[in-house]
């Protein structure tokens, strides 16, 4: 399984950056732009690892990284700051975290970075690389050329289309609500009221459906969920 990453920022530009880049690298990537978002998604889909940046638009990131601590989370921290000083290093550490890169970084180093802090957190010794790839059933969409096939078969899925399979596969056999897929593959406020998720699942089925049995099922007045039905 591919490690599951959090990145937490307030900048467009540089959630689209880290999340190309780690996807690219093998990693599964959800984002966050806000403290609330950050602890919301880490306890509904605890991370192996959080790309944390210290100054968020509704609090700190060193309280974010308390917090999470404080609620059982394991995983890895680095924190991500323009502030260079040393006494911001010691109270990030402090607080919880595993590492503190400062802005601008260069990504081959918090690549780097990661990899340690991973290989730290879970086990130790030196980390495989990834599997880009993600499996369900005879469903495969590998994450590095994003490529989907079912069966064998190529599907052409839009770019929305492809973040929503990558939700699903990375969540099987789980019930997700509309206010979590609306968050975490759109990055709207879960209190956003749109049938756009109902739309693109609808999309997403018709394209995997011509190939196999169905794989998303509709649990009404709730969400959905990647599950194989074997009635």
């Amino acid at each position: 399984m591919s490690a599951h990453v959090l990145v937490v920022d307030d900048q467009p530009n540089i959630l689209d950056l880290l999340r190309t880049v780690l996807t690219f690298h093998g990693f599964t990537v959800d984002t966050a732009g806000t403290a609330a978002a950050a602890v919301d998604r880490a306890r509904t889909l605890p991370p192996d690892l959080v790309l944390l940046d210290v100054m968020l638009p509704d609090g700190d990131g060193m309280d974010v990284c308390r917090r999470l601590r404080a609620g059982g989370l394991g995983a890895g921290i680095i924190f991500l700051t323009a502030r260079d000083g040393r006494e911001d290093q010691v109270s990030g550490l402090a607080f919880g975290g595993d590492d503190y890169v400062t802005k601008p970084f260069d990504v081959e180093v918090l690549l780097a970075r990661v990899r340690a802090v991973l290989r730290r957190v879970h086990g130790g010794g030196p980390a495989a690389r990834p599997d880009p790839v993600l499996r369900y059933e005879d469903l495969e969409f590998d994450q590095e050329t994003l490529a989907v096939t079912r069966g064998g078969t190529p599907v052409p899925l839009s770019p929305t289309e492809l973040r929503l399979l990558r939700y699903f596969l990375t969540n099987p056999g789980r019930v997700l609500s509309r206010a979590q897929i609306l968050a975490a593959v759109w990055e709207y406020d879960s209190g956003s009221v749109s049938n756009v998720v109902d739309t693109y699942v609808g999309y997403l089925r018709r394209k995997l459906d011509r190939h196999g049995p169905p794989l998303i099922v509709t649990h009404r007045g709730f969400g959905y969920a990647m599950r194989a039905d074997r009635r």
